[in-house]
């Protein structure tokens, strides 16, 4: 997946965690301990559920400078 401009060269987690028949998403910024989450369905793709948390934790970082 190609690096959004401002997690370029940023250490980035993606766990996942199945409930049910729903998968949640975590990104995780190591460098700033901030997470982001999203829900979805057990049968959607890990790379589109990765790729949504980590755009709502691109989001959040841009939210969070101001």
């Amino acid at each position: 997946m190609p690096a959004r401009p401002d997690l370029a060269g940023r250490e980035i987690f993606v766990e996942f965690v199945i409930l049910g028949n729903t998968v949640k998403a975590t990104a995780i910024d190591a460098e700033t301990g901030l997470e982001a989450s999203v829900i979805g369905p057990a049968a959607a793709s890990r790379a589109i559920m990765a790729d949504a948390a980590r755009r709502k934790l691109e989001f959040l970082q841009k939210k969070s400078n101001g």
